[in-house]
């Protein structure tokens, strides 16, 4: 069940996220996760500086009812998971500028101020990295 991948900052987004809350897929039957998770490699293709956070897939994250989720990772870093996106560019660039941020914070905590306004609003939760809890 789990599939070894690269350790480092990282957008884990659920392939098989629903297209949006009244659609499980476009009108081609593709899932929103996965239109995400190719809008967000695309926008990484056009802006370099982005590049540098991994785009990882993986079905689902079980926050069903919050379509396009993704889950913002880093080690020793507090996680974060975001969902209710359109699977799209504008989408893309929010979570991967707030994900190039939170990877570059001392604990993964990035100021409300430096937050793209397209992730505002998006979080559902956050989890402690491996040994840590929040004070």
């Amino acid at each position: 069940m789990l599939r070894a991948v690269a350790s480092g900052a990282a957008v884990v987004v659920c392939s098989t996220c629903r297209h949006s809350a009244e659609a499980r897929e476009d009108a081609s039957g593709r899932r929103g996760g996965a239109l995400l998770a190719a809008a967000m490699r695309t926008v990484q293709q056009e802006e370099p500086e982005l590049a540098g956070v991994a785009v990882q897939e993986m079905p689902c994250l079980f926050s069903c009812t919050r379509h396009c989720s993704v889950h913002v990772r880093a080690p020793g870093k507090v996680g974060y998971v975001l969902g209710d996106f359109a699977p799209d560019r504008e989408s893309a660039r929010a979570i991967l500028t707030y994900a190039v941020r939170h990877a570059a914070s001392e604990e993964g905590v990035v100021r409300y101020a430096e937050w793209p306004d397209g992730v505002k609003g998006h979080f559902i939760v956050r989890t402690p990295p491996e040994g840590f809890v929040c004070t």
